[in-house]
This record gives C-alpha cells, structure tokens and sequence, in this order.
C-alpha cells in the first residue's frame, strides 16, 4: 500500500456526525487518529462539534439532496485526498401513523433520506474506494426492523430497504475490496430516547423510571445501548481487524426481542 493509499484509508466521512451516535461514531474515529469529516443539515450542532474537535471538518449538508452531497464529498475530498470509510448515520424518523393514514409525501421524504441519502453518499464514496484499492461502509440501521415497529411503517419499511442495499452492495463491492455492513442499534441511552420516555410519562401520567423499565423488559441484557458502543463496532468494522467481515447485518441492541 502506498503512502497515499494509507492515507485515504485513514480518512471517514460521518453523516449526521453533529450529535447522538453520529457524533459517538465520529469521536470514536478522530481519537483514534482518522481525519474525520461530518455532516449535518443542523448549523448549531454542527458548529459545536467542529469547535469541540479542532482538527475535524464538517459540512453542513442534507444527505437526501444530490446538490448537498456533492459538496460535501468536495469539500471532503479537498482536504483528505479521497474517501477511505463512510458512516451512513443520517435518518429520520418518518411519520408516526397508522398504516392506511401515511401521507404518500412523509412516506417518500422518509425513504429520501433513509435510503436515497445513503445511496447517494455510498455512490460518491466507492468512486473514491475503488481508485484506492478498498474500503469500508457501514450504514447504521435499527433493531426494530427485527422486532417491528407499529404506527412506524415509513421508518421500518425505509430501513428495511437500507439494509437490502447494504447485503447487495456487500455482493457487488467485494471483487473491489470494499466492505458493506449495517449495525441495528437498541434502545439507546441518548437525548431522543429520554425524550420519547419523558413524553409518554407526562401523556400517560406515569413516572418515567417506570416508563423505561416497560421499553427494557424486551431487552435481554435489560440495559440501554450506549453511543460510544456502536461507535466502538462501527469502528471495528472499519478497521483491518475486521476486514473478513461484509454483508452483514449486527444488531447492538443487547438483543431486543419486541418493541411498543
């Protein structure tokens, strides 16, 4: 490998890299060394994460626009030489419905970005692997889409189709030397799920420890998934160490066997 190589396979790009497990994901990498740049469609955060981590870089982007991801592989591209790792981070919620309620304008805005976004970025990125001689994507998926999700049909249905496209990309991107997995996180212990906790107490007139433990009990460890471990295996999925392992699908969820 040359010197060039070498560095381009130190390099990553994070979606949605401002906070939560994207900001985990990027930490977890910029500490170990990489060049690091992020993205996200919110300035506040992102201006906060680039000013916590000096040497880190960031765009702010929205990944289901082409125009968006053309300038943020750019200015990537500009000062890194060349994509050696993309997390494909970035996903919306979607609309909470029942199934015959979805407006057909959330249903495509949630697979715009939750599959569209990470095509796009992954199409900008193995254009970059493939000059280098490899690399590694991994797209960061959800648990739920093995337990299934009621009144979420758009957020399941678009992450079922973000992990159909990591299996095939896995089968077409191997003979290059590039790798294509997706994590599956859990019940995370981060801001959106406190939120989700402390909405349904005061709805529902309960105490929100209470409230956790009903979430919990589908979890056979019994404990939320922390940020910084799926960043620790989204790392090892990028590293040499894992470098056998493609078109995989691995749940970091302390194995969620339901949801509500």
């Amino acid at each position: 490998m040359s010197s060039s190589e070498s560095t381009i396979a130190g390099s990553v790009i994070v979606t949605g890299g401002a906070d939560g497990i994207g900001a985990a994901i990027a930490t977890r990498f910029y500490k170990s060394g990489y060049a690091v740049h992020v993205c996200d469609n919110r300035a506040a955060p992102l201006e906060q994460m680039l000013l916590e981590h000096p040497d880190m870089r960031g765009t702010l982007a929205d990944v289901g626009d082409p125009t968006d991801v053309e300038r943020l592989f750019a200015e990537a591209n500009e000062w890194m030489g060349g994509i050696g790792v993309l997390v494909n981070n970035v996903g919306v919620a979607g609309p909470r419905e029942a199934l015959e309620s979805i407006a057909y304008q959330d249903w495509i805005q949630t697979f715009r970005v939750n599959v569209g976004g990470a095509l796009i970025c992954m199409q900008y990125a193995i254009s970059s692997m493939k000059q280098s001689g490899g690399g590694a994507i991994v797209n960061i998926s959800t648990a739920s889409t093995r337990t299934r999700l009621p009144m979420r049909t758009a957020y399941i249905a678009s992450k079922f189709a973000l992990e159909g496209l990591t299996l095939n990309a896995a089968r077409e991107l191997g003979r290059y030397g590039i790798r294509c997995n997706a994590l599956l996180p859990g019940i995370m212990n981060n801001s959106r799920m406190n939120g989700i906790i402390a909405a349904r107490a005061e709805r529902e007139g309960r105490d929100e420890s209470e409230i956790e433990q009903e979430f919990l009990r589908y979890v056979a460890l019994g404990e939320r998934t922390e940020p910084a471990e799926v960043a620790d295996a989204a790392f090892f999925l990028a590293s040499p160490e894992g470098a056998r392992i493609t078109g995989e699908l691995i749940s970091v969820s302390g194995y969620m066997g339901w949801d509500e």
